[in-house]
């Protein structure tokens, strides 16, 4: 068998009972609640955010500049009758209801008074880590109509400079979910776990606001305000391992409230459940996972907790 067997980090699958256990943490971003530059009332320029280039399709001279779709204004006085009660800081964003308008960034991105990218968001998918962007929304400005729909994603950019979506979430304009305009509601996209083999796993983060309205829908305006990064890593279980002649001991301390199923692949890519799984008792517990002579064998356990 080949000595140069492999010791993978375990891959737990945890319900919804267990994501407490989930290790947080906040990821910088830069000008996550739209603070900067500091303005007076409103303001096209918006620190660290790309707007979205304008399509061939979109006539500037029909009254609005592209770059006019989105922009920073200042939220009015604690009392207004149009005052955000829950802005973060004093700043947030306007995005019009046109298809494509928008704001994004990554690490090559540039805002307004960037001659070449700052790199100021430098951040990436990093295997056995998830993502979760929250952003705070209110709909319904300027007459919009129901239907009417805008995303948050996750995206990379491939060999060709491409943004690539990794994952999104929509959001739709519907008086059941944005019953005021004075009051942000927040929206979450997630990323699962990322995996030795995504295509995106050690890329660069990028993440976009973006309205998706249909053409015939398009008018009105969303409002956007404290996006936030966060990561996860789901707790590891430290797998040992000692080559037999028949092939690998696989051993870890387990825990009582635990189901632990071994798996085992030759490429890291398609895995196979082995043998049973087995019930954590708080000892040590081990499989013998077979292997070809001359093969390299890859094992991961799967730890689920107990029904």
């Amino acid at each position: 068998m080949n000595k140069r067997l492999l010791e993978i980090t375990v891959s737990l699958l945890l319900l919804l009972s267990a994501a407490g256990l989930l290790q947080s943490a906040t990821i910088p971003l830069p000008n996550g609640s739209f603070e900067s530059p500091a303005i007076v009332f409103v303001d096209l320029n918006i620190d660290s955010w790309q707007k979205t280039p304008k399509p061939d399709w979109y006539v500037e001279s029909g009254g609005f500049l592209w770059s006019q779709l989105t922009g920073a204004f200042k939220n009015t006085a604690a009392g207004s009758f149009d005052h955000i009660d829950n802005c973060a800081g004093d700043q947030a964003v306007w995005m019009f209801a046109v298809p494509g308008a928008g704001l994004f960034q990554d690490y090559n991105s540039v805002d307004w008074n960037d001659p070449a990218p700052a790199h100021e968001f430098d951040a990436r998918y990093e295997v056995g880590r998830a993502y979760a962007l929250t952003a705070g929304v209110i709909g319904g400005g300027g007459g919009m109509s129901n239907g009417v729909t805008a995303e948050i994603s996750f995206y990379y950019r491939d060999a060709a400079s491409n943004q690539v979506k990794v994952a999104a979430t929509s959001i739709t304009n519907t008086p059941a979910i944005f019953s005021n305009k004075t009051h942000l509601i927040d929206f979450i996209v997630q990323v699962p776990t990322v995996k030795l083999g995504d295509a995106w796993a050690d890329q660069h983060i990028g993440i976009q606001l973006l309205s998706t309205v249909s053409t015939g829908l398009q008018g009105g305006y969303w409002d956007f305000d404290n996006v936030r990064l966060t990561s996860s890593a789901e707790p590891t279980v430290r797998l040992l391992f000692a080559a037999e002649a028949s092939g690998l001991r696989v051993s870890w301390l387990s825990e009582t409230s635990r189901h632990y199923q071994v798996q085992a692949s030759e490429n890291l890519s398609s895995w196979s459940d082995f043998d049973s799984p087995l019930t954590g008792d708080g000892e040590t517990l081990s499989k013998l996972v077979p292997a070809a002579a001359g093969s390299s064998t890859f094992v991961r356990v799967k730890a689920s907790p107990s029904p």
